[in-house]
């Protein structure tokens, strides 16, 4: 299971928990004083009949793909609105629509744009032809400031060292330096410039003295990257456009992502866990003990296994209760490191020693430590009508029980799953007597989820067939529309032995060319 859109989310809520600033009185008074005055909705609603329309129709669209029964979909909502009504305005006027992505119309939509959580915010420019992911704020005057730069150029001439001014302000710039404005290298910065442009700031120059740092007597054409971290300048003179897309990546992230409580660390920390490449992570706490003997250990074993296809994270366990749930952890396992493969495999050792941490490293690199599998213990009583599933047992139940089986995942926190929970039990007593079907649960933040299931958030819902067909659940999430869906879809005896024989028959050709 790929770790990064399900934690993604918990860091997202963290970002916004952690430096959202209150709202004023005055400011709530002025809210609700325009709310009551009746205003014609700016923002557009799209579906699967006009959506392909409107972004022929509008050069520059963002677009929101919500659900009508989320929560942030609902908070966000007035912000969007505001943003849309001021963004109206703007002189090209910068459109704002959404979809509802739960509307079974819609649903191919939200497939075809990879939507796998609400709400999901995308930039449509150019006739589809580009299609960025929204990374700005969720509040209506952040929206508005941030789609007022996406609108305008990609990169911004540097013509005086007043223009770069802002270079040094603890943001990621990107500067290409040219002898003139034209040829293929010009043309690739500019293309990578409109293709990131959501993620950071592109300027480029003619003079490389107008930058911070600079030397009138650099060797053009190049690319310099200015950052708040590690080297704080880096060049590159490969201007292919995927080396250039590569150069970025690579040099956008710290050695060593830091993750507490400074928000200016959450954009890291959220290129950190996107993707599925291999991470380590250190956690301890950073108030008390050889905080710095680890920290030094840690930061030169990243550095001599920079070579290595990982990523390295340090992080301070007052603020990562969040990724101690979702692994599974506890404090009193600390100082401990942990590596996530790109498989998902687990590797965890506990109460490390900072002496011991490039040992370790050198060991797993080496093919030399064992995964672990973290599972809750197989319960000795399972008599609810939704059965608890583990980790250790899963595949007996999921797999092996010759039953139709609807599992969910969920996480113990999760309002959505709370409300789901009396209606699966619901659902299950209505089915008690039909002892070819299963409700299950498992807890995904105390149990590895198998890598079968592509579980991005909760809860997920999968439906498994005794023949071992494998579908995501999408019926409705009442408990009469549950069952339904569980007798529609389910197979008799007679029907799964028809299809492994069927599934087995078309295999035999393949045995014979062996």
């Amino acid at each position: 299971m790929a770790i990064s859109k399900v934690w993604i989310s918990l860091l997202l809520a963290l970002a916004v928990v952690l430096s959202a600033p209150a709202v004023r009185a005055e400011e709530a008074a002025a809210a609700a004083e325009e709310a009551a005055t009746p205003v014609e909705e700016a923002v557009l609603t799209l579906g699967a009949d006009n959506f392909e329309d409107a972004i022929a129709e509008h050069p520059f669209i963002l677009v929101e793909f919500y659900a009508p029964w989320c929560g942030h979909c609902k908070s966000l909502a007035p912000e969007y609105e505001k943003a849309a009504q001021l963004l109206s305005k703007h002189d090209p006027p910068i459109v704002l629509a959404k979809v509802d992505a739960n509307d079974e119309k819609n649903k191919p939509l939200a497939t075809k744009y990879g939507v796998q959580g609400f709400p999901t915010l995308k930039i449509f420019r150019n006739e589809g032809k580009n299609i960025q992911e929204y990374k700005g704020p969720r509040e209506a005057e952040g929206i508005v400031d941030y789609l007022k730069k996406q609108v305008g150029p990609a990169s911004k001439e540097i013509k005086a060292p007043e223009d770069a001014a802002g270079i040094e302000d603890g943001k990621i710039h990107i500067v290409g330096v040219f002898a003139e404005f034209s040829g293929t290298e010009f043309a690739n910065f500019m293309e990578v410039a409109d293709k990131l442009r959501s993620e950071y700031e592109f300027g480029h120059t003619l003079h490389a003295n107008h930058l911070p740092r600079g030397d009138a007597a650099v060797e053009r054409p190049l690319v310099r990257l200015f950052k708040p971290f590690d080297e704080l300048v880096v060049d590159s003179k490969d201007f292919d456009v995927s080396a250039l897309e590569s150069f970025i990546e690579a040099s956008s992230t710290p050695k060593v992502v830091t993750f507490d409580k400074n928000p200016d660390n959450h954009p890291y920390l959220l290129k950190f866990f996107q993707g599925d490449s291999t991470k380590a992570m250190l956690f301890l706490n950073f108030s008390t003990g050889p905080f710095e003997s680890f920290k030094s250990a840690y930061y030169g074993a990243a550095e001599e296994f920079k070579g290595k296809e990982v990523k390295f994270l340090i992080g301070d366990i007052e603020a990562s209760q969040g990724a101690f749930q979702y692994f599974g952890l506890k404090e009193d396992q600390t100082p401990l490191i942990l590596i996530q493969d790109s498989e998902s495999k687990k590797f965890l050792k506990e109460q490390i020693e900072a002496d011991q941490i490039v040992s370790w490293l050198k060991d797993y690199f080496d093919g030399k430590l064992t995964p672990f599998r973290k599972s809750e213990p197989i319960p000795e009583a399972n008599n609810e009508p939704v059965k608890v599933v583990v980790a250790d047992n899963v595949n007996d139940v999921v797999f092996k029980s010759g039953k139709n089986v609807l599992i969910e995942f969920y996480a113990p926190w999760c309002g959505h799953c709370k409300k789901l929970a009396p209606i699966l039990d619901e659902a299950a007593t209505t089915l008690q007597s039909e002892e070819d079907v299963v409700i299950a649960k498992l807890d995904a933040t105390a149990n590895d989820v198998p890598a079968e299931f592509d579980v991005q958030g909760y809860p997920t819902l999968y439906f498994v067939t005794p023949s071992g067909k494998m579908v995501s659940y999408d019926g409705g999430r009442t408990a009469d529309e549950i069952v339904e869906y569980i007798r529609k879809n389910k197979e008799t005896a007679g029907q799964a032995a028809a299809a492994v024989t069927e599934e087995a028959a078309a295999t035999e050709p393949l045995k014979d060319e062996l």
